[in-house]
C-alpha cells in the first residue's frame, strides 16, 4: 500500500481550496449586493437564458432542484426574480428576472475583474485554466460540453 500524498499535492484538494478562496474573494462584493454566491449562480444562469424552469436551472448548475428552489424563493423575496407555474405543464415552475434582477447583472460585472486582479494572472491565463479545469470536470463526470 502506498502512502497518501500530502493534501497540497492532491488535485482534488487544490481545486477545493481554490474554490473556497474564490468564494472568499467574492463574498464582500456579494454581501454588498445582498446576495450569496449560490444566488449569484442562479442569477447568472438566468442572465444566460431567462425564464428557465427550476429544473433547467438545477441542470445548468449541476445541482438538485430541491437545492435550487430555496435559492429561487430567496431571490424572489428580494425582488430579483418571479416564479410562475408553466400554464402548459403545471409541474414546471418558470423563473423570470425582474427589472432589478436584470440590473444586477451590471452590478456583478466587478466579480470577474476582481478575480483577475487578485490572482495576478492575465485574463488569457485564467481563460486557459478555466478550459483545463472544465475539461477535467467533463472527463471525470463522463460528459462533454459544447464550448
Amino acid at each position: 500500500m502506498t502512502a497518501a500524498l500530502p493534501l497540497d499535492e492532491q488535485l482534488c484538494f487544490t481545486l477545493y481550496a481554490a474554490s473556497m478562496a474564490v468564494g472568499r474573494a467574492y463574498k464582500p462584493m456579494l454581501d454588498a449586493l445582498g446576495i450569496t454566491y449560490p444566488q449569484y449562480l442562479v442569477l447568472h444562469a438566468l442572465w444566460e437564458e431567462d425564464r428557465r424552469t427550476v429544473g433547467a436551472i438545477a441542470e445548468r448548475l449541476a445541482l438538485e432542484s430541491s437545492t435550487v428552489t430555496p435559492l429561487v424563493k430567496r431571490l424572489e423575496a428580494s425582488g430579483l426574480v418571479t416564479r410562475q407555474r408553466d400554464p402548459r405543464d403545471e409541474r414546471q415552475v418558470r423563473v423570470a428576472l425582474t427589472d432589478a434582477g436584470q440590473a444586477m447583472r451590471e452590478r456583478c460585472g466587478c466579480l470577474g475583474e476582481a478575480l483577475v486582479a487578485r490572482s495576478g494572472m492575465t485574463l488569457a491565463q485564467i481563460e486557459a485554466l478555466n478550459r483545463q479545469v472544465g475539461a477535467l470536470r467533463d472527463a471525470v463526470a463522463g460528459t462533454t460540453r459544447a464550448s
